[in-house]
């Protein structure tokens, strides 16, 4: 048997407890789970996925087609957005080297597919996830 309720809840967080009827050889336990650690995470990296998005869209649509980053929009997103992340980003040489480096179709233009190759990249050097 298995049950479980929102307990507590604050603006962006929810914490679930629940019990959990486990017999074991004719004998009956219950366990009290606690998901609170698991549903504030899956907030936070909803959260993080909807900003990244969303800071695409707005650096996208400055130049023309909402769906793609020209050159200098991806400029303007990666010095303003990612200074830390990405050195020199005012220089237009690093610029032309990263976008070039994930412009798949050499199109002059980054798809959010191919902007979020940076993302990944970023996101494994950040958690030594790099080789």
């Amino acid at each position: 048997m298995f049950s479980a309720d929102v307990c507590i809840s604050r603006e962006d967080e929810a914490y679930i407890f629940g019990e959990v009827m486990v017999t074991v050889k004719g004998q009956s336990s219950q366990y009290l789970l606690r998901h609170a650690a698991l549903q504030t995470q899956k907030v936070i990296m909803e959260a993080a996925i909807s900003t990244l998005v969303t800071q695409f869209k707005t650096y996208a649509g400055k130049d023309g087609s909402s769906s793609t980053l020209s050159k200098d929009e991806f400029q303007h997103l990666v010095a303003s957005q990612l200074p830390n992340y990405v050195k020199n980003a005012s220089d237009p040489a690093v610029i032309d080297q990263l976008m070039g480096s994930l412009d798949e179709n050499n199109d002059g233009e980054l798809t959010f597919s191919e902007f979020w190759q940076l993302i990944g990249k970023l996101a494994s050097k950040q958690g030594g996830f790099s080789q």
